[in-house]
């Protein structure tokens, strides 16, 4: 059996999940579940994937970029 609990939360949060549930019989505790799964990544980004959208950024803040039609042209595909 599920152990159940009380938790006060503000009549506006309860509206925002109310009009979150897929169906009007649909528990809180379900949609809380899928927000939490949602909010939660079971794959974070590795250090090197970071390292390369911060190298990535930086590219583009010293305007480092190549346009669309540029690479098109480059690769002949225009």
């Amino acid at each position: 059996m599920t152990a159940t609990t009380t938790i006060c939360i503000d009549p506006k949060v309860k509206d925002k999940l109310t009009a979150l549930k897929h169906h009007s019989r649909e528990s809180y505790s379900s949609v809380i579940e899928r927000l939490t799964n949602l909010a939660i990544d079971e794959e974070p980004l590795s250090d090197e994937a970071i390292q390369g959208i911060e190298e990535a950024l930086e590219d583009i803040k010293q305007g480092r970029l190549h346009s669309e039609e540029d690479i098109l042209r480059e690769f002949d595909l225009t």
